[in-house]
């Protein structure tokens, strides 16, 4: 898989890395709703994901603008969703509520890949963010299960310890100045190392923000898709926080440049 995406991201057109993250985000949907909202019919979990999906839908405009009216009419179709089944709701706020943080947590989040990648050096910034990541979940496990001791956040997610925490952090700021250098040979490692420790601390935020759906729900893998690897969730939790924010860094990056 993560041959396939550095694959895409140097080779890939704009418009296959826009299709790819739309065909994500869908899929990532479908596993969050299975979780969290149950639907009577098929039909109606497509109606869900194609409301959710606005966001996404719109970034590949690379417009902001466009994205943040997508966001609202998306969220304000949710609303008439609910209204419309409301007699047929246990819960309504709760049905509001969960179809709301989807479409904020993966559709509106997923979109900021889409907007890095339309940004001059998108492209290698994007891999700089796959190396943070990718190299902050070994870090983080390797170290973790061998030199872990104090817990995290132990009612959350009682296996990540802050020994694993520092171990992340420190090999996703390494995998990324690595990445850096080879994939942005213009950008000062310092740059890349601040943004990588930002994005690499952001990260566990995005991991235990799908863990604490997850605990709350009672599942322990938001799906069986990867084959013992759990669902597309479980393998995009980090980069649905860490992508906003790198775009939003980069864009206060070139007004400050």
């Amino acid at each position: 898989m993560t041959i396939l995406w550095v694959v895409l991201l140097v080779f890939g057109p704009p418009v296959l890395f826009w299709l790819v993250i739309v065909a994500i985000a869908a899929y990532g949907l479908l596993e969050y709703f299975r979780m969290t909202v149950s639907s009577p019919t098929s039909v109606m979990t497509g109606v869900k994901i194609a409301v959710s999906l606005l966001p996404v839908l719109a970034a590949v405009a690379g417009r902001p603008d466009l994205l943040l009216g997508s966001l609202f009419f998306s969220l304000f179709l949710w609303i008439m969703l609910v209204l419309g089944r409301y007699a047929r709701i246990d819960n309504g706020l709760n049905f509001l509520g969960t179809g709301c943080l989807g479409i904020l947590y993966i559709s509106f989040a997923l979109a900021h890949l889409v907007l890095i990648r339309s940004l001059p050096q998108g492209a290698g910034w994007l891999l700089v963010l796959t190396a943070i990541t990718a190299g902050g979940d070994t870090g983080a496990y390797y170290i973790g299960s061998t030199m872990g001791r104090r817990k995290l956040c132990p009612v959350i997610s009682p296996k990540k310890t802050v020994e694993g925490a520092i171990g992340g952090i420190s090999a996703g700021m390494l995998c990324a100045v690595a990445a850096g250098w080879y994939f942005l040979p213009g950008v000062s490692p310092a740059l890349i190392a601040l943004a990588a420790f930002l994005l690499a601390v952001v990260s566990i935020f995005g991991d235990l923000t799908e863990s604490i759906i997850k605990r709350a729900v009672g599942v322990k893998d938001s799906g069986r898709l990867l084959f013992g690897h759990g669902g597309v969730l479980d393998r995009i939790d980090s980069l649905l926080v860490a992508g906003p924010v790198l775009y939003y860094f980069l864009l206060l990056l070139g007004r400050w440049s």
